[in-house]
């Protein structure tokens, strides 16, 4: 009898350690849905022979993911400066939420449209207009980050490897398309930027 009074006095004490609610906090996602999951667990027990006990052990748990906002301040009401350096922060924050970087991510659009006013607002500043082609050609918008490049004039030698990508990025979309001359212009521009592997497969199927 007392073994078996034992063994129920550790089994309660395990359903009672069990008992505990968790709330995953919000974390960055590109959707703006709320997702809620909620299970409920009860078990009861009851002792044997001359002492009768109920034991009531409830576990919830409670998961809720909140997306993001995409900006958190109207990059209208900044300095240029102000929207270069939230872009910048933005730009990290992505880096880690998302393993694959692109444009309608919440936190990588919300990094390219402080960048973008930034540019537009001090559109002599060189730093401002690199920076914004860096953003299109990581977040795989490449007719912007093709053009943003091609604005720029004279490149550093990393900034032409990625003015290359870009111009290789199209000149691959128009031979899909079957417009071999835009895809043609696209290979010699990116030729004059750097030329690649990629460019060189792309010019032998023209």
């Amino acid at each position: 009898m007392k073994k078996i009074l034992m063994l129920t006095a550790f089994a309660l004490a395990g359903l009672a350690a069990a008992q505990d609610t968790t709330t995953q906090p919000a974390q960055p996602a590109d959707t703006s849905t709320t997702q809620t999951d909620t299970s409920t667990t009860t078990d009861t027990s009851t002792t044997q022979t001359d002492t009768s006990t109920t034991q009531t052990g409830t576990t919830t748990t409670t998961q809720t993911v909140t997306a993001a906002p995409a900006t958190e301040v109207d990059p209208t009401t900044l300095s240029a400066t102000e929207n270069f350096t939230r872009a910048q922060e933005l730009a990290v924050q992505a880096d880690v939420a998302y393993p694959v970087p692109f444009f309608d991510r919440t936190l990588w659009k919300a990094s390219v449209t402080h960048a973008f006013y930034a540019a537009n607002q001090e559109a002599t500043n060189r730093d401002y207009q690199a920076y914004l082609a860096q953003l299109y050609t990581k977040t795989q918008w490449w007719i912007n980050a093709y053009n943003a490049w091609s604005r720029l004039g004279n490149l550093s030698d990393q900034e032409r490897q990625l003015a290359s990508l870009s111009a290789a990025k199209l000149a691959y979309i128009a031979l899909q398309r079957g417009d071999r001359d835009t895809a043609r212009r696209y290979v010699q521009q990116g030729q004059a930027w750097a030329d690649s592997p990629s460019l060189q497969s792309i010019q032998r199927r023209l």
